[in-house]
């Protein structure tokens, strides 16, 4: 049957390493446990969507299933997914490189060892790689910089005003944070709000459901943060939360906003996305039959690339690599 490589073991990978369960893969993370991924991000970070939505196959979450788990009840749950549908995962373990070679997969991992597969499912997560502009390196050295892929709870936020950069759904939340203890100022355009109850309903699941009309659209959908869902405008005012144009360059080591003022800044938080890391794949491998993806946004629905959506992709990926 050959061997079958999963790396990672997010919601992604356990998706895909179940409905593929009959040819027993291999899944890779790069944690100290299951879940570690939810750890890491900041304090406070809910799932937008309720849990009736964000199940894994088979396994519901535990509790209301109308609440919003927040991201360390989401990783307890990935971890006791594994558990119960008794996934092997190797822990600590990362994939260095890639080569595609005479049909087959042959992976160098970071502590030196190898692994040859039949077939490859990258399932780390969209947001591995932080995105900044490229003017951010103009900045004053003595402005502190933190992007929000390494921001936890504001402790090591110094004295001064502190510019979020980034609207979407980070960015406010973070905004909305600071700006209890330090002046904030929340740059990027407005991006809406989605009600609350609108966020729960089936009407939008089955739009998220919706295939992506064209890589035109996916381009378009990439660029865009997506509207909030725990913020209105109004909220962010109430918190103290002051809205700015976007950023747009760097004057004398301060940033510059669309509108032309220099703002004075001790602090800077990049809310401006992450991308995957996809730099260790062997580019011989691209269409390979026996290579699939799951949870890249937009990759097949509106929903692909969130968690309502890897179960179905990686149900489609594992029909591609075999019977399961």
């Amino acid at each position: 049957m050959g061997t079958t490589v999963v790396v990672g073991a997010g919601a992604a990978g356990l998706a895909t390493a179940v409905r593929l369960r009959r040819h027993d893969p291999v899944v890779l993370d790069a944690g100290a446990r299951v879940g570690d991924s939810w750890r890491h991000r900041y304090a406070g970070l809910r799932l937008f969507t309720p849990a009736r939505f964000c199940a894994l196959p088979g396994v519901p979450l535990p509790g209301d299933p109308g609440a919003h788990p927040a991201k360390d009840d989401y990783a307890d749950y990935l971890e006791a997914y594994a558990d119960r549908q008794r996934i092997g995962v190797r822990l600590g373990t990362t994939v260095r490189a890639h080569r595609f070679r005479d049909g087959r997969h042959h992976l160098t991992l970071g502590d030196g060892g190898s692994l040859v597969a039949d077939r490859l499912v990258w399932a780390a997560g969209a947001h591995a790689v932080p995105v900044v502009p490229p003017f951010a390196a103009a900045l004053d050295p003595a402005i502190h910089q933190v992007h929000s892929a390494a921001f936890r709870d504001g402790a090591g936020i110094g004295d001064g005003p502190v510019l979020v950069v980034g609207a979407g759904q980070s960015g406010a939340d973070l905004a909305s944070l600071l700006a209890a203890t330090h002046r904030t100022c929340l740059a990027g355009p407005r991006t809406g709000t989605v009600p609350l109850a609108v966020a729960r309903s089936r009407a939008v699941r089955a739009l998220y459901r919706l295939p992506v009309p064209g890589e035109r659209a996916r381009r378009f959908l990439r660029r865009r943060a997506g509207p909030l869902v725990w913020h209105t405008a109004r909220s962010l005012a109430a918190a103290g939360v002051v809205r700015v144009p976007r950023v747009t360059g760097v004057r004398d080591g301060l940033p510059v906003l669309a509108d032309g003022r220099v703002l004075p800044v001790a602090t800077v938080v990049w809310c401006t996305g992450l991308r995957p890391r996809l730099d260790w794949l062997d580019p011989r491998a691209d269409g390979v039959p026996s290579l699939g993806f799951v949870g890249l946004p937009f990759q097949h629905t509106l929903s692909s690339g969130t968690l309502g959506g890897m179960a179905p992709d990686a149900a489609r990926v594992a029909r591609r690599l075999g019977p399961h």
